[in-house]
């Protein structure tokens, strides 16, 4: 129970850490985000670059558009999803050619939506979502909830990471099931189950007494 509720917690500051980072400072967070490394799939140069990816391309965009579009850029092991809402096809299709220009990017899942630019309140909702799909998957405890990444736009739920066929479907139903959930769409990287034991760090061993 006590590691559950750790787990509850860390996962919280993860979705929090936008809001968290205001009110706290960056030494806050990143306590919660040195675990949740700690247990990703990916090389911790391969998170650096995902990063940076996410940063150049929400920059360009910026530039490009201002506020006449609302735009998430969310990049997992160097595939990039698209969530938001953008005026037009034009607006869409110029914002994928500006994302596919920024370095590293290896493919893009443009999941844009034509139409008003979502509201705070929308996007709170959102963002409580998130926070429950992540919070069942702990208590489901059917995979190590830190390998699928949730991102949740108009309460269209986007699986990322890297996952076995076996954990990406299971994902995909707990968050189907989730209270507020329209629809899930999966942009997983499925990988062998040798491939995760592989790339899953050892377990830890107990402390000596």
């Amino acid at each position: 129970m006590k590691l559950i509720t750790q787990a509850r917690t860390l996962i919280l500051l993860a979705v929090l850490a936008p809001f968290l980072a205001g009110c706290f400072g960056v030494a806050a967070v990143g306590v919660g985000a040195g675990a949740l490394v700690f247990a990703d799939r990916r090389q911790a140069e391969t998170i650096a670059t995902d990063q940076g990816i996410e940063i150049r391309a929400s920059s360009r965009i910026s530039e490009k558009f201002g506020n006449r579009v609302h735009v998430n850029v969310t990049s997992y092991n160097r595939t990039v999803l698209l969530t938001g809402e953008v005026p037009d096809a034009a607006a869409k299709a110029e914002i994928e050619k500006i994302v596919a220009e920024v370095p590293n990017v290896k493919a893009i899942s443009n999941e844009l939506r034509l139409g008003v630019v979502s509201t705070l309140t929308q996007r709170s909702g959102d963002t409580f979502i998130t926070s429950k799909v992540k919070a069942r998957f702990i208590d489901a405890n059917q995979f190590a909830a830190n390998h699928v990444k949730v991102v949740t736009e108009s309460s269209v739920v986007y699986l990322m990471g890297l996952a076995t066929q076996r954990e990406a479907s299971a994902a995909v139903e707990i968050a189907r099931t989730t209270a507020g959930v329209q629809k899930v769409v999966r942009v997983f990287e499925i990988i062998s189950d040798a491939e995760a034991r592989r790339l899953d760090p050892p377990p830890s061993k107990p402390a000596a007494q």
